[in-house]
């Protein structure tokens, strides 16, 4: 089972070297088939292992030991799985893994705390206690596009804690050095120490050219040092990152808040594309809303 220095005692610490491996490690390929998930269709319990805060705003929490704690999660690229607390009333939650298959026995959430209006996300990162028990299960429905993709070019618009599956993506994608995807993100958030895994994002920048992210602030403080892209992810940056509408090899993910969708490309739910991107050309089978 992974191991990592709990850092969660008492005191803040948002070094990176005290980051748990998923928010400091190599793009990893572990690859599943969908249907092989350790949990199946019936809530189970599993403890919390270790709580990391990694920003004012986030933690990722270490789950485990798995019902099978010699094997890994085994869930599909990509794919989520649901919580559920009682808190006191029951509130059932979609998360994704930033973990992957090469983590035996456990997995990892990065969770944004979003206060008393995020009744789940503040008791996971603020209440929760180590040894205390989260219930959680994966049906099918939770099961998203699948890697390998079949297309070469991925367009990534992420808002906020939509950047988990986007993870799971880029280490299905990165974690393979000969493959020729190339992958450009949209990243918006609200200010610069709320962007989540931000340090990553940027080291696997950094170290792979297939891979770029542009970072898209809409609160950042006027008087900040800040010299990257602020306001909203808009047509701009979009013409600027994205391959154009009439290329055949890509697909735009899209994963954020309401108003993100509802703004870019219709509601998620919704299979018909509207908003910005339907304006600027693309079509509904360009865009995938996780």
């Amino acid at each position: 089972m992974a191991t990592d220095k709990n850092v969660n005692n008492g005191m803040k610490n948002y070094e990176e070297e005290s980051w748990p491996s998923t928010l400091s490690g190599v793009p990893t390929r572990s690859l599943v088939a969908p249907g092989q998930c350790q949990l199946t269709s019936q809530f189970v319990a599993v403890p919390l292992l270790q709580r990391w805060d990694v920003s004012s705003t986030s933690s990722v929490l270490r789950f485990g030991p798995l019902p099978n704690p010699d094997s890994p999660l085994n869930l599909s690229t990509c794919a989520c799985i649901l919580a559920m607390a009682h808190v006191p009333q029951t509130v059932i939650r979609p998360y994704t893994p930033i973990s992957t298959n090469a983590q035996v026995g456990s997995f990892d959430l990065l969770v944004k705390d979003y206060g008393e209006t995020g009744v789940m996300s503040n008791y996971l990162c603020k209440y929760l206690q180590p040894g205390h028990k989260v219930m959680f299960k994966h049906i099918e429905f939770n099961v998203k596009i699948q890697a390998p993709f079949p297309f070469t070019k991925i367009a990534m618009i992420v808002g906020g804690t939509g950047i988990t599956p986007m993870i799971q993506a880029m280490h299905a994608v990165l974690g393979k050095e000969s493959d020729r995807y190339q992958i450009s993100m949209l990243y918006g958030s609200r200010t610069s120490t709320d962007i989540l895994g931000k340090d990553l994002l940027d080291v696997w920048s950094s170290s792979d050219s297939r891979f770029s992210v542009t970072h898209v602030l809409s609160n950042e403080p006027e008087d900040s040092d800040w010299d990257g892209a602020r306001g909203f992810i808009n047509e701009e940056l979009i013409t600027k990152h994205f391959p154009s509408p009439d290329d055949a090899s890509f697909k735009i993910f899209v994963c954020g808040p309401p108003p993100m969708y509802n703004a870019l490309c219709g509601p998620r739910t919704q299979k018909e594309l509207t908003g910005l991107l339907s304006r600027m050309g693309y079509n509904a089978k360009q865009v995938f809303k996780f």
